[in-house]
């Protein structure tokens, strides 16, 4: 795919990064207000994919073999669960009983962004995870895509 207009790239180039902080933002204040991590990385995969849109496949440099996207969604899964088990093996040394996914962080003061414990480290990797995965189920789509052309 070779892309669009230049209009439509300088366009992309200016709103990518708003949707890209408004994804972070989303993510970050899943705690405090509706949205989290789900939300947030969907956004933040919309940006990846207006990016793919507007510049084409070229901007990635696609190959049917490789996506470097599936890498994002593997370590969000992974650091889900090691903070999951973290919990786990933390618990004995702070002297509380040991659960999954005990909070073992301070609360903080409410309303603050660090006031949930964990919870908003698990926004950050459910936000690695949905981002990585949304955008590896695009890919697949427009290399499919691509291989039909040729």
């Amino acid at each position: 795919m070779k892309g669009m207009t230049p209009i439509v790239k300088k366009v992309t180039q200016i709103v990518v990064g708003l949707i890209f902080l408004y994804g972070i933002y989303i993510i970050l204040h899943g705690h405090l207000t509706p949205g989290g991590g789900f939300a947030g990385g969907t956004i933040i995969t919309g940006a990846f994919v207006l990016l793919v849109l507007a510049y084409g496949t070229d901007v990635l440099g696609l190959k049917s073999k490789e996506a470097r996207s599936s890498l994002f969604e593997a370590l969000g899964i992974l650091l889900f669960i090691l903070t999951a088990i973290g919990a786990i093996l933390l618990c004995p040394l702070l002297k509380i009983s040991p659960v999954l996914f005990k909070n073992f962080l301070a609360k903080g003061i409410p309303g603050e962004i660090i006031s949930a414990g964990i919870i908003p480290f698990l926004n950050i990797f459910v936000g690695i995870e949905v981002a990585g995965a949304l955008f590896t189920i695009f890919l697949a789509f427009v290399i499919k895509s691509e291989e039909e052309k040729s």
